[in-house]
């Protein structure tokens, strides 16, 4: 199985940490060269350095904001000249805040549009050039489960996280031509910081000890347990190798079986 990666770049969003920094790991061991983005220096500091530079990668970072589409285009055009072309994309960012829809106010959609959709299109536009040139492509957006059954609670962020699984469907279908695959990973509860705050809210809410919520979670998953981020990691590292250059337009849950459909 070819998974080798050297000579490659990938633009890592959310890339400081979570899901985001394991994804960079996990392609960093393939022998890809990162370019971490977040919004904060002192993080992306810290996590370059985590990153593995055995084959000679050359990682680099950027402090973006994904609320500012023109300072993000200028950024990336800017270091694009830089360093050269991008043939990885990882689309990733915080999701939106909960809370039931009809709560929703007409604000939370479009910012959560504008940081995810409107932002991973910038990305894809200005990256997909490049990789149509060097002959090498992958996008890959890191959503949710709640594409394929919505999450009770999360209302902005259900609606907006299915317009970026139908934005890459239709991506994916216009770039297979040209060898560029669009795929989505679905990551189910995952040990990260979202999700510590997530445990927090509800045993807040719940009155309850953060055990007991955390224990409740896990019931639910036929695992029986949260994901490392490293395994998420492991599996966009996969679809962004060589090995995976015929799967495209899927979204593919990473969750221990929790999502109830086929």
């Amino acid at each position: 199985m070819n998974l080798d990666l050297t000579g490659k770049r990938a633009y890592v969003g959310g890339g400081s940490k979570g899901i985001g920094l394991a994804s960079a790991q996990e392609l960093a061991l393939l022998g890809c060269s990162i370019t971490l983005a977040s919004r904060s220096e002192e993080d992306l500091k810290a996590a370059i350095k985590t990153l593995d530079d055995s084959k000679a990668q050359k990682h680099n970072f950027l402090v973006v904001d994904y609320s500012n589409l023109i300072d993000l285009e200028k950024q990336l055009k800017s270091h694009l000249q830089s360093i050269g072309n991008f043939h990885i994309l990882i689309n990733n960012t915080g999701g939106p805040a909960g809370g039931p829809i009809t709560h929703a106010q007409g604000e939370e959609f479009i910012s959560a549009f504008n940081n995810h959709l409107l932002a991973n299109h910038l990305l894809a536009q200005l990256c997909v050039p490049g990789m149509r040139e060097d002959g090498y492509g992958r996008i890959i957006n890191i959503i949710s489960t709640s594409v394929k059954i919505p999450l009770n609670g999360l209302g902005v962020s259900n609606t907006i996280r299915g317009a970026v699984a139908s934005w890459a469907k239709t991506m994916a279908n216009e770039l297979g031509v040209d060898g560029i695959t669009v795929n989505n990973v679905l990551p189910g509860a995952t040990g990260t910081d979202r999700l510590s705050s997530i445990i927090q809210n509800k045993a807040a809410k719940a009155m309850k000890a953060e055990k007991e919520v955390a224990d409740q979670m896990r019931s639910i998953i036929p695992m029986k347990r949260f994901a490392e981020p490293h395994e998420v990691g492991a599996f966009v590292a996969f679809l962004a190798s060589p090995a995976a250059a015929y799967i495209t337009g899927t979204s593919t849950p990473v969750d221990g079986g929790r999502t109830g459909s086929i």
